[in-house]
């Protein structure tokens, strides 16, 4: 666009059309890596509550609420975290746990994840960011899932005070995710597939069992963390770049906001699936024990219809729904958003622009194979 077609555009008409460009591309990680499963979500995401059959479809903020905090769940269930936490290390672990060893474990992880964790850890991750980002100032490009991956297993090595590549952590926690996911996505599935998801595991646990918290504490750990940063961080920079967002995240008094509504609309784990371990209601829809809750966060939080804002940004109660809600709240949220708000802070400088993008098909969570970026000053 010339300089002339520019002034000449009505007011907010380049921002709205940066906007739209950050929407497209950020739709691409769920057309393509889980095309019929968001398909499915995007037909039924009118009600906030759709049954078929023995699933239950929630899409809406309250109906949402009502899932995590007022129905009772089964943490051990197929198909969900705490049966995929069994199944990696024969129970015991953070998913799976009841009552007040399931409370007391959660705040041990708090402690680890929570301002204390970042202050000793923001060392780690910031120096990855200080090295890898480097080749934007002498007119490099950088892959941003690649140092993302760098980032997250490095941090996560660090807490779990492994001794590890951060590179091939990142790598076996990925994997471990996504062979496991393919389990219970909608579809055929490949022949083989429970094998590779057992050998993948395997592979994880054996890399992590130098952790004195044991090997299964710590390979779940190393998935969660590590697969929502590596969805994450480059959707959110991505749609900064399409967006022209560099300003915002430029500004440390304004910084937070920017992060919460990246993740807010990015929603880096966009399904929560769950089994209800009795009767309950969500939303004025009756759920029965055993019914499948399928919780679609990208729905909850408004993520598929408003862009992010400066001016009126979403309520934090509806923002934080990202990370889950009451008891079932994700401890390691404070975590997330100051990795991404430095990485943010580092890319603001050089305004980077997005000079190639590939979808990661096989990723346990929608996002980016290759994020490649440039400087623009």
């Amino acid at each position: 666009m010339s300089a002339d077609q520019a002034v000449a555009a009505p007011p907010g008409a380049g921002s709205a059309r940066r906007a739209g460009r950050a929407r497209r591309r950020d739709r691409l990680v769920y057309l393509r890596s889980h095309p019929i499963l968001f398909t499915l979500l995007a037909a039924t995401r009118r009600a906030p509550v759709r049954r078929i059959g023995r699933t239950v479809l929630v899409h809406g903020t309250r109906a949402y609420l009502d899932a995590l905090t007022r129905v009772p769940l089964d943490r051990t269930a197929e198909g969900t975290t705490g049966g995929t936490a069994r199944r990696l290390a024969e129970g015991g672990l953070l998913f799976d746990q009841e009552g007040t060893v399931h409370k007391g474990a959660r705040r041990g992880l708090a402690d680890d994840l929570g301002s204390a964790g970042v202050v000793r850890l923001r060392p780690v991750w910031t120096a990855v960011l200080d090295r890898r980002l480097a080749l934007l100032a002498t007119g490099g490009t950088v892959d941003l899932v690649d140092i993302t991956a760098e980032l997250a297993g490095a941090t996560t090595a660090a807490l779990l005070d492994l001794d590890t590549d951060p590179l091939v952590l990142a790598d076996a926690a990925r994997h471990a995710a996504a062979t496991g996911a393919g389990q219970h996505m909608p579809g055929p599935r490949r022949p083989g597939t429970a094998r590779a998801a057992r050998l993948a595991a395997d592979a994880l646990t054996d890399l992590v069992r130098g952790d004195p918290s044991g090997a299964g504490r710590a390979a779940m750990l190393a998935v969660a963390a590590i697969n929502t940063t590596v969805a994450a961080i480059p959707r959110a920079a991505a749609w900064c770049a399409d967006d022209d967002l560099w300003h915002w995240a430029a500004d440390e008094a304004t910084r937070p906001t920017l992060v919460a509504e990246l993740l807010r609309v990015t929603a880096p784990t966009p399904l929560l699936p769950r089994v209800a371990a009795a009767p309950g209601t969500v939303d004025g829809c009756p759920v029965r024990a055993g019914d499948r809750l399928a919780l679609i966060a990208r729905h909850a939080t408004d993520a598929h219809r408003t862009d992010p804002s400066r001016e009126s940004p979403a309520p934090p109660q509806v923002a934080q729904l990202v990370f889950g809600a009451g008891p079932h709240a994700c401890p390691g949220a404070a975590l997330a958003r100051a990795q991404l708000a430095d990485t943010l802070a580092a890319l603001a400088p050089y305004r980077p622009e997005v000079v190639r993008a590939r979808v990661d098909r096989r990723a346990a969570l929608p996002g980016w194979a290759v994020l490649t970026v440039r400087a623009t000053r």
